[in-house]
C-alpha cells in the first residue's frame, strides 16, 4: 500500500498544482525583486519586472542563477531575508573552492523537512520504523535534511553520520535498523561489509534504502538491493535548493517526483537557454518558489536530465525527473567524446564487478587517455595472468560498445581502491592539474 505524508498536496490534481504554483511564483518574484539586489539587477537587465510575471507561464522570462552568480554574490548577496531572521547555513564545496552557503529561515527548514518526510513515507516509512541516517551530519544536507525528515514521520532516528562501519553495522543489527540512508558508494561498501562478516540478505532487518547525493546506475542499485535485501529509492537534492528531498522515488522507481508546490523545474538547452519539452534531454533548471532565505530563481543545476507527467502508477501528480544522466561540468570529453562515469559503472556492474573503480584521465602527446582502475571481487582474485589479460579484454570491448573510444583496463586487487564514506571520488582528471 502506497504510503504519503502530504496526500493531499502529493496527490493533487494538475489544476490545483499550477493554481499553488502561480500564486506562489508572483509572491516569490515580489519578494526576491524587494529583498534581493543582485537578482533584482538581473532582472532590470534583461527589462522585466514583477508585474511581467503573472503565472507560471511566463517563468522563462525570469533571468538564470549560476554557480558563477553563487561565487559572486558570496557570502551575503543573494539572502532574501535579514541575518536575524535566519537561523542556520547549510554549505557545500564550490567548483574553484569558494563555497556556496545557503541560509534559512525556520520556515525553510520546516518544508525541507516536509520534503524529506514525503521521500521517506514513499519508501514505505511509518513512525514504526527504525530510520538510520548515515549521511554526514554538519555543513553537508544529507545528514540534516534526512534526520528531519524522520522526525517528521515519527521514526526512531539513529544519527550515526558516515564512517566507523563496524559500529553502523552494529546499530543496524542490534536496533533492528528498517530505513537506511547515505550515498549509495557507502551502501554498496556497508553491504560489502556485511557480507565479510557473514550477514546475508535475509540476516539484515533493513527494508529500504534512501541513497543519493552522487550518480549511481541501475546496476548498482540492483547490487545493493541483492547484497542488503532492500528495495532501494533515489532522492535527488542540492544545497542551493535546500538539500536532500527536492525529488524522490516512490515504489514504482520510474524516475523522482520533484515537490512540485516547493520547486518549479524546467529542462533547457544548455547552450541556447531555451525551454525543451518535456520528454526531452537538457540542463535542469530549478525556481524554488517558497524559500525565504536564499529564494533560488531558475537556478541551473547543471544536472543533465528529462521531465515526464505521464501518470504513476503510485498516485502521485508530481511531475517526474529521470535519474540524472551526468552533468554538464562533471562530463568528461575524452578525445572528443562526451563520456559520463556513470556509462563506466554500468559496464563494470554487468559484467560482475563491484562498484569499486577509479577513471584516470591524463593528456600523453596530446592525446587523451582513459584508465579505467577496477578492483576484482574476492571470487575472481587470482594471481593468473592469463585470466586477467582476458578479463580485462572483455571490459575493454564492453566500454569501446559503450563509449565508443578505447580505453585502458588496469584490474586491481579487492580493496586497493581507498574507500569512501562520502561521495566517492571516481575521476582523477590529470588534464587540469
Amino acid at each position: 500500500m502506497e504510503r504519503y505524508y502530504q496526500k493531499e498536496i502529493e496527490c493533487a490534481s494538475r489544476e490545483e498544482l499550477k493554481a499553488i504554483q502561480d500564486e506562489k511564483l508572483v509572491k516569490q518574484v515580489k519578494h526576491v525583486w524587494d529583498n534581493v539586489p543582485y537578482y533584482r539587477k538581473k532582472m532590470e537587465e534583461k527589462g522585466v519586472t514583477p508585474d511581467d510575471i503573472k503565472s507560471v507561464d511566463d517563468l522563462h522570462k525570469l533571468p538564470f542563477l549560476t554557480k558563477a552568480d553563487l561565487r559572486e554574490a558570496y557570502p551575503y548577496g543573494l539572502m532574501g531575508k535579514p541575518l536575524k531572521d535566519c537561523v542556520r547555513i547549510q554549505s557545500t564545496s564550490g567548483t574553484t573552492g569558494k563555497r556556496v552557503v545557503a541560509f534559512y529561515t525556520q520556515h525553510d527548514i520546516d518544508l525541507w523537512e516536509e520534503c524529506c518526510a514525503r521521500a521517506i513515507m514513499a519508501a514505505g516509512g511509518t513512525e514504526e520504523d527504525v530510520c538510520q541516517v548515515s549521511y554526514g551530519y554538519g555543513l553537508f544536507t544529507g545528514g540534516p535534511g534526512l534526520n528531519g525528515g524522520s522526525h517528521k514521520v515519527g521514526c526512531l532516528t539513529i544519527p550515526t553520520s558516515s564512517g566507523n562501519t563496524d559500529r553502523q553495522i552494529m546499530f543496524i543489527m542490534d536496533l533492528q535498523a528498517t530505513i537506511l540512508c547515505c550515498t549509495p558508494s557507502y551502501a554498496a561498501y556497508l553491504g560489502e561489509r556485511m557480507k565479510e562478516l557473514g550477514y546475508g540478505p535475509d540476516d539484515i532487518p533493513l527494508k529500504a534504502g534512501i541513497f543519493g547525493a552522487e550518480a549511481w546506475s541501475e546496476e548498482m542499485r540492483q547490487d545493493i538491493q541483492n547484497t542488503l535485501g532492500i528495495k532501494a529509492y533515489d532522492i535527488y537534492g542540492l544545497t542551493e535548493l535546500s538539500g536532500p528531498g527536492v525529488s524522490f522515488e516512490c515504489s514504482a522507481q520510474g524516475g523522482m517526483h520533484v515537490n512540485e508546490d516547493h520547486f518549479i523545474p524546467e529542462i533547457i538547452d544548455p547552450d541556447t537557454g531555451e525551454v525543451l519539452p518535456d520528454g526531452e534531454q537538457g540542463e535542469l533548471v530549478f525556481t524554488a518558489i517558497d524559500k525565504e532565505a536564499f529564494p533560488m530563481m531558475r537556478y541551473r543545476t547543471r544536472d543533465v536530465c528529462s521531465l515526464t507527467r505521464e501518470k504513476c502508477s503510485c498516485g502521485r501528480t508530481h511531475v517526474r525527473m529521470a535519474k540524472p544522466k551526468g552533468r554538464t561540468d562533471d562530463m568528461l570529453i575524452i578525445r572528443g567524446v562526451n563520456v559520463f562515469p556513470s556509462q563506466i559503472e554500468t559496464v563494470l556492474l554487468k559484467h560482475g564487478y563491484a562498484a569499486n573503480y577509479q577513471i584516470v584521465v591524463d593528456r600523453v602527446n596530446n592525446t587523451d587517455t582513459l584508465d579505467v582502475q577496477v578492483e576484482m571481487t574476492p571470487e575472481m582474485f587470482t594471481d593468473n595472468m592469463g585470466e586477467i589479460s582476458a578479463r580485462q579484454k572483455d571490459l575493454v570491448e564492453g566500454l569501446r560498445s559503450m563509449l565508443g573510444i578505447k580505453a585502458k583496463v588496469s584490474l586491481v586487487a579487492p580493496k586497493s581502491i581507498a574507500r569512501s564514506e562520502g561521495k566517492a571520488v571516481r575521476v582523477i582528471d590529470k588534464r587540469k592539474i
